[in-house]
């Protein structure tokens, strides 16, 4: 199994890439989704997250928009929270890479390098945007305002620190998403074949 990691700030464009992926048969690991399914099934994972963070636990319910006052203006506290998240996701991933027979598999997570999830990627991509792309993207997909959009920007690391330790990089400035997909599988298929970038 071929397994390619991809990562970069919320709205940068990643959900893009996942669907040229999957397009090409990957199983498709989506670290945000697989942490929201924990959120239902691990009552392990969500007591840790309440007796961490009093308050943001409220009848075995996570209440995110509290969870995220907590921590996204306060760096201890986000680092204290991924430490808790990412055990729990990160041997999530494995038994799944595990139990499948795909031969390409891509783990989507803002978190690839600090998790460790890196480690177990043929190669990484990066995938950055404008901000004000970002901040657009954010707050249509979620509902939620621009104020608490550039906070959960701010509280991730800087597009800077994902090239850095990615293999690979794409940008998303394409004029529309059409085109950004096109440039994401012509990407996906020279990593795959192994050929340079």
């Amino acid at each position: 199994m071929m397994t390619i990691g991809v990562t970069g700030g919320s709205g940068a464009g990643k959900t893009t890439v996942l669907h040229e992926a999957q397009r090409r048969g990957a199983l498709i690991l989506d670290c945000d989704e697989i942490y929201h399914e924990l959120l239902e099934t691990s009552g392990k994972m969500l007591a840790e997250i309440g007796e961490a963070f009093p308050g943001s636990v409220e009848n075995g319910v996570l209440n995110r928009k509290k969870l995220g006052k907590l921590v996204f203006n306060d760096p201890a506290a986000l680092k204290e929270l991924n430490a808790i998240t990412h055990r729990y996701v990160r041997r999530e991933v494995r038994r799944r890479l595990r139990q499948s027979d795909a031969s390409l598999a891509v783990i989507d997570a803002i978190g690839l390098i600090e998790s460790g999830l890196h480690k177990l990627c043929d190669a990484t991509v990066c995938v950055s945007a404008p901000e004000e792309a970002r901040v657009r993207r954010i707050m249509a997909r979620e509902g939620i305002s621009e104020e608490y959009a550039r906070a959960r920007i701010r509280a991730q690391k800087p597009d800077s620190y994902y090239a850095g330790r990615c293999t690979h990089q794409i940008i998303n400035d394409y004029p529309s998403v059409q085109d950004f997909a096109r440039a994401a599988g012509v990407l996906l298929d020279q990593i795959i074949k192994g050929e340079p970038t």
